[in-house]
């Protein structure tokens, strides 16, 4: 076990699942501003969205990016898929970097696909099942596939994604399907062109809640069966514990913290993470959870100087308001993929107040194990 004396300083971090080999797809230092136009004289301003983000996704593991509204979450994810251009940063692709031309980025949608949060304005309610998943195979087969193969393939998806007998599916219309049928017909149009790569945006938080563990089991089934690297945005860092293998913690555009996701809900080492896991839900905890973060998000367009949690964070130290914290290794963390950006693990610097956020009793959190769920399909 390491001593918070012996906390060095990670020089340069590439967050997500320790895996041996290439990548499936990495982002290095990539950064997002958007500018926006004052009324009525006032100048122009630039939102800092995303902040200098290094991340891997490896074949075969499920990473969570967790952090609440406003944090950068889904802003990451489309400059993953490339829909949003990075203002700096790269993406590479199995070790080669992603170009920018049009024919690059029709082979690279082949390859990353991204699921949307709501399965409804996804799918067009004008056309069926059939429709859906034919096209995307059309558009991406090599080479011309008869009425036959067609055929063959749209059924070999529904069975995929668990809709079976896929006869009774394929030539329905989305309204005819409840919430959790349409997410997996969207994410079936996006096995259909064989990605590497599945990055799904909030995908259960539109659903009830009796049917999103069918849709997260799926996730965990198609990481195993088909080797996907998958990136899982969610607000809510419980799903993110059951179902991922290593939690990114954003806020205000930054990663704060980063590790294996058991670990991340065990030992929180960032008083942003420790508020989230406050906030979870929890049957054992008599009380609900009193938050001490001060306030409300900062504002990207003026972010905070120095670490933007400062103004609402419990522990703030005038160094915190000064400087921005430098990426550490978290105390007793068996590898350095356990790190947060947060003064209080250098030890120069102590807190001035003895509070403590009420973070939850996480012995009390589950195991991520998986379960069957009687409702599905869904």
């Amino acid at each position: 076990m390491t001593d918070i004396a012996d906390t060095v300083n990670v020089e340069r971090v590439v967050h997500g699942p320790d895996r041996p080999g290439t990548p499936a797809l990495e982002a290095r230092n990539l950064t997002k501003h958007f500018k926006v136009h004052g009324g009525l004289g006032r100048g122009a301003g630039v939102v800092h969205a995303v902040e200098d983000i290094s991340l891997a996704l490896p074949r075969g593991t499920v990473t969570a990016v967790v952090g609440e509204s406003g944090s950068g979450k889904s802003t990451l994810a489309r400059m993953l898929t490339q829909l949003i251009s990075p203002t700096s940063g790269e993406l590479l692709l199995d070790g080669e970097p992603v170009r920018g031309d049009a024919k690059s980025r029709r082979a690279y949608t082949s390859r990353v696909h991204l699921v949307l949060q709501d399965p409804f304005s996804s799918l067009n309610s004008v056309h069926t099942v059939r429709y859906h998943l034919e096209r995307p195979l059309k558009l991406h087969a090599g080479r011309r596939l008869g009425r036959e193969e067609l055929e063959r393939r749209v059924l070999d998806l529904l069975e995929r994604v668990s809709l079976t007998p896929a006869d009774n599916y394929i030539d329905k219309y989305p309204h005819e399907l409840s919430g959790g049928q349409r997410q997996r017909v969207a994410i079936a149009r996006g096995l259909a062109v064989e990605p590497e790569v599945l990055l799904a945006d909030e995908p259960v938080s539109m659903l009830d809640v009796s049917i999103r563990l069918g849709v997260l089991n799926l996730l965990d089934e198609l990481r195993e069966r088909e080797q996907l690297a998958i990136l899982y945005v969610t607000h809510d860092i419980a799903s993110a514990r059951y179902l991922a293998d290593s939690i990114v913690v954003m806020y205000a555009g930054e990663i704060v913290e980063s590790g294996d996701a058991v670990r991340i809900t065990d030992a929180p080492a960032h008083p942003y993470t420790q508020l989230l896991l406050s906030a979870a839900p929890d049957p054992e905890r008599a009380e609900p959870p009193v938050l001490r973060g001060r306030g409300a998000p900062p504002s990207l367009v003026s972010p905070p100087s120095g670490c933007r949690f400062h103004p609402r964070c419990p522990f703030a130290m005038p160094v915190c308001a000064e400087q921005a914290p430098p990426t550490l290794q978290a105390p007793d963390a068996e590898s350095a993929r356990h790190v947060a950006a947060c003064w209080l693990l250098d030890p120069e610097h102590t807190p001035t107040t003895s509070a403590e956020p009420d973070v939850p009793q996480t012995r009390h959190m589950p195991s991520p194990q998986r379960h069957e769920d009687p409702t599905d399909p869904a």
